[in-house]
């Protein structure tokens, strides 16, 4: 991960104030993406309560579990939603500022949350501040990083920013639950508002918007790459983005296989996960701890995969992942019991490998269709990703509440992933450039 330095700092970062460097040290580029990663880890701690809370506020407030999955819902979808306009404003405003103040808006709806006694409240707090500022740190921010400072190892750098989000799982699942059952699920609350003020310094000090910046080029590129003007009408350009990525086949193939993917780990397993454990008797820590293992595998798993889409075919890539999380939800309802036994670990593990390894061969196929635009195209991919979330968030509340379990979610997700393996197989591979073509 070292590179020879180009150039001094310069304040302009033209192109005639490089000059070469006779010391060989650490690119610049890899200190960014280790402040974005600690960033988005930060952001990770309010997704770990959803799944958490669902009992507690039920026995609290009274609210059902349909009330409080559309809460969810609207989280998960404003975490998409907003997306593609953050990146479109990071390139208008600076990646820092933006990220600064998503944060400070996370902190803000997590913590009013400790006052509320009614449902619109909780819609409020954490369905639509904490869903706004949440969108603004989703994975466009990891795209717009790695388009920027990156011109190789852009598979692996995905995949490492996109494991942020479940190491932040990893790190506040075990405590957020064991706060919630020795305390209160409002301490809870208050501990991830302060997560993410702590990382608003990071971010404001040492995440630099460009190599340019710093007189550098990016990681791998051959010439300097002067820092674009800034983009105007940051809302106008995400859809004028849309509008012409509608007109083609592959954003439908994406934006499908990528909201499938949203219900099936965040929309299903990351907000009913717990609380369908719980229904068979497994103790909630219990439940949120196997979430948290699902977090180790996740890092190693969609590392690898980074590294498996620098080097092989991204669309047969997909078709693998979502092949094996639908056969593995197939059998989730017969491992579930009032004890971790062996074939729920191995179903831990192998789902934990495969819960957002489809990032970065998706992300892979944005820039090989969308180039310059990929980023905010992601951003509109990843807005299809949670609103399949957001559907099966509330649906599976509601099913719940119907059923008296959650048996009829898990074999429908299953059957949604075996789609979603075929939709990514159609998806055509842009031709090469003919060599000398005008």
């Amino acid at each position: 991960m070292t590179q020879t330095t180009d150039a001094a700092a310069s304040p302009v970062g033209r192109p005639e104030d490089i000059r070469p460097s006779r010391r060989t040290r650490v690119h610049r580029a890899w200190w960014v993406a280790a402040v974005t990663f600690v960033t988005i880890i930060g952001a990770a701690a309010f997704r770990s309560l959803p799944g958490i809370l669902i009992d507690p506020l039920h026995q609290e407030f009274g609210w059902s579990r349909g009330t409080i999955g559309a809460a969810v819902s609207v989280n998960l979808a404003l975490y998409g939603l907003t997306a593609p306009f953050a990146a479109a404003l990071m390139d208008r405003f600076g990646i820092r500022r933006v990220v600064a103040v998503a944060l400070l808006v996370i902190a803000v709806g997590s913590g009013l949350t400790v006052w509320m006694d009614s449902a619109w409240q909780l819609i409020l707090c954490w369905g639509l501040l904490v869903g706004l500022g949440s969108g603004s740190m989703a994975l466009a921010f990891a795209a717009t990083v790695t388009n920027r400072w990156f011109t190789e190892r852009r598979g692996l750098v995905t995949g490492v920013l996109t494991a942020a989000s479940a190491s932040g799982q990893l790190i506040f699942l075990p405590l957020l639950s064991w706060i919630v059952e020795t305390y209160d699920w409002r301490p809870a609350a208050v501990t991830v508002a302060l997560a993410a003020l702590a990382v608003v310094p990071f971010v404001w000090l040492l995440l630099h918007d460009h190599p340019a910046d710093v007189g550098q080029k990016p990681y791998g590129a051959e010439e300097f790459v002067p820092k674009p003007a800034p983009v105007p009408g940051a809302a106008r350009r995400a859809l004028t983005v849309l509008a012409s990525a509608v007109r083609t086949g592959p954003f439908w193939l994406l934006a499908g296989t990528f909201a499938i993917c949203g219900a099936s780990t965040n929309g299903l397993i990351q907000t009913h996960f717990v609380p369908a454990a719980h229904d068979h008797g497994m103790p909630i820590t219990a439940a949120a701890s196997l979430l948290a293992v699902i977090g180790v595998f996740d890092v190693a798993g969609t590392i690898a995969s980074g590294w498996f889409t620098d080097r092989f075919e991204p669309r047969r890539l997909l078709a693998v992942y979502y092949a094996l999380r639908g056969v593995s939800l197939l059998f989730l309802p017969m491992l579930l019991a009032p004890s971790v036994h062996p074939p729920m670990i191995f179903f831990i593990v192998f789902y934990g490998l495969d819960w957002v390894a489809t990032v970065p061969p998706t992300l892979a196929l944005c820039r090989e269709h969308y180039g310059d635009d990929s980023a905010i195209v992601f951003g509109w991919v990843l807005a299809s990703h949670q609103v399949g979330a957001a559907l099966v968030a509330f649906l599976g509340g509601l099913a719940r509440d119907r059923f008296g379990s959650y048996d009829v979610v898990w074999v429908a997700s299953g059957a949604l992933c075996a789609a979603a393996a075929l939709m990514a197989l159609v998806i055509r591979r842009r031709p090469a450039p003919v060599a000398g073509a005008v």
